[in-house]
């Protein structure tokens, strides 16, 4: 009965071990193919008047340090070396009031950016996918105005340039 058991359990972790050869998995959710290894992330057009003139630079680095810092790929400096493009342009910033106290005063802001941006593989001419993101975050502007907006800004890059990773890593 012993020697049954452990004949199961030696069939069952080989079978394991050729299985999961099959598949490419990650822990992270993504699993790139082993040909691609190189990322172009140029920093995209800020097309949405929101006044804030860190607004590309703050995606830029949230995109590569997403990109880069959670996956294998390494950061291209052309998109002709690269293996894939991110390309896009922020199309729209808005920062309005969110919640409004009995006094008729804002007691939060939501700050909502959109994105419009296309992935492309090099050896592909048209994008796998164009598409929109948003970020939204909320502030309180009764407490520290332009600090509040600044990280609420922020905390919405974050999330485009997740949802933006998830979408252009984990299909594969």
């Amino acid at each position: 009965m012993k020697a049954q058991a452990i004949r199961l359990l030696a069939v069952c972790m080989v079978s394991a071990f050729a299985l999961s050869s099959c598949f490419n998995y990650s822990f992270t959710g993504i699993a790139i193919p082993a040909d691609v290894r190189t990322v172009y992330i140029p920093f995209f057009a800020d097309n949405s008047g929101s006044g804030l003139s860190s607004l590309a630079e703050d995606l830029n680095e949230a995109l590569v340090n997403r990109f880069v810092n959670q996956s294998r790929l390494n950061l291209s400096s052309n998109a002709a070396d690269a293996d894939i493009v991110l390309d896009g342009t922020i199309v729209s910033y808005r920062n309005r009031p969110f919640s409004v106290s009995g006094e008729r005063q804002t007691d939060l802001n939501r700050v909502e950016i959109t994105v419009r941006s296309s992935f492309k593989y090099r050896q592909e001419t048209d994008p796998e996918w164009e598409r929109s993101f948003n970020g939204v975050f909320e502030f309180d502007p009764n407490e520290d105005p332009i600090d509040g907006e600044r990280v609420a800004a922020l905390e919405a890059l974050q999330q485009i340039s997740r949802n933006m990773f998830n979408d252009a890593l984990g299909d594969w």
